[in-house]
């Protein structure tokens, strides 16, 4: 398969930003090419934003590209920290809109920055050697950088997830009126762009909820992904690894009805190379993007009840396959998980057997006190 369009577009970002690096960057970013292109992205961001407040607060001397080694191995501890600190108390907007929410950066995310530029700090003292034969730096100040776990149990993380997602047949309901009601409550001009987009649209709402995929995995579906006769699609996972994934029938009919329509309304052809998900602009064809996908997925739910993302529906697939089989290692390799504690989330029957049996205990109780 070829690499995905999202992967050659953060590559090409990753390429850019390394010109503003100094060279030590550069070469852990070349020694990390079995990473993602994501990741090494952002690890690059975390650097330059790390690089960027030392300059501004004259903790070191720039420019960003020319910040020393030795400046690095000096670096005070009381600084770093403050670093994590001051980003920590970061506020940003939750949406575009001019009464936006303000949100604060989260842990989870100052855990992540701290990991990156721990994972450099370690690179530059155990993994690199000058002409000396030496480590670029002895001293490494990130070490000393604690790093606080978010302490969730993995019933909180279950609970919220429900929470989150269509419950019991809500995602059939959701996939029914968007078939047959959605169309009621448009204006004309909605119902010229709902009539045109309507069996693509459904394809990919049928098939993020009949497959579990990742956005990224449907978006860069191509044609020869499709096996109508074994009922399933190829995908690359994260880590850029191939798989198959088994698909529920009626979605694969919902990409069959979509299909018929795919050529005549987005000039589509048969060639095999070519991407599934079409959009068509001033009668050029070219693959529906990521934020396309989302912007699809985000519109028909916010109509239905409440707006939910490409991965949520995938949630909503993982937790109806575990409800329905209770087998965890089905949902591991339907989902490409690598971690049973991530399967685990979705196996809420043992969160219901919990609560009746709290009831049951209650009963015990109250039939007690009767006596």
């Amino acid at each position: 398969m070829a690499i995905s369009r999202q992967r050659e577009k953060f590559q090409q970002r990753v390429d850019r930003i390394q010109e503003e690096l100094p060279f030590y960057c550069i070469e852990y970013i070349d020694s990390r090419d079995y990473l993602s292109p994501v990741t090494l992205y952002n690890y690059a961001r975390d650097f330059q934003e790390f690089f960027d407040w030392l300059i501004a607060e004259r903790i070191v001397t720039g420019p960003l590209k020319e910040v020393k080694l030795s400046e690095l191995e000096n670096l005070p501890l009381k600084e770093v920290e403050s670093y994590f600190r001051t980003i920590g108390k970061k506020e940003y907007s939750s949406s575009n809109k001019k009464n936006a929410e303000k949100r604060r950066i989260s842990q989870a995310t100052v855990n992540r920055k701290k990991s990156a530029l721990r994972s450099l700090f370690n690179f530059l003292t155990n993994e690199t050697e000058n002409d000396q034969g030496e480590s670029y730096m002895i001293r490494n100040v990130l070490s000393k950088v604690r790093i606080h776990k978010v302490t969730e149990t993995l019933n909180e993380r279950a609970k919220n997830i429900v929470n989150k997602i269509f419950v019991e047949t809500n995602d059939i309901n959701f996939l029914n009126y968007v078939r047959d009601e959605h169309i009621l409550s448009l204006s004309p001009k909605q119902k010229t762009y709902f009539e045109r987009d309507k069996e693509r649209d459904f394809a990919i709402l049928s098939l993020f909820l009949g497959a579990g995929i990742r956005l990224d995995e449907l978006a860069n579906l191509r044609m020869k992904d499709l096996d109508f006769s074994d009922g399933e699609i190829h995908v690359i996972r994260k880590g850029n690894k191939k798989d198959s994934v088994f698909v529920v029938p009626e979605s694969m009919q919902d990409i069959k009805r979509y299909l018929g329509v795919r050529n005549q309304k987005y000039g589509g052809s048969t060639d095999e190379d070519e991407f599934v998900f079409l959009s068509v602009y001033k009668k050029q064809s070219s693959p529906l993007s990521h934020r396309a996908i989302q912007n699809i997925v985000y519109k028909y739910t916010k109509a239905f009840d409440k707006k939910l993302s490409p991965h949520k529906l995938r949630h909503t697939y993982a937790t109806n396959l575990a409800e329905a089989t209770g087998d965890l290692s089905l949902v591991m390799n339907q989902l490409g998980h690598t971690s049973t504690q991530t399967s685990l989330l979705y196996i809420t029957k043992t969160r219901d057997k919990a609560k009746k049996a709290s009831e049951l205990l209650g009963k015990r109780r109250t039939n007690s006190d009767e006596k």
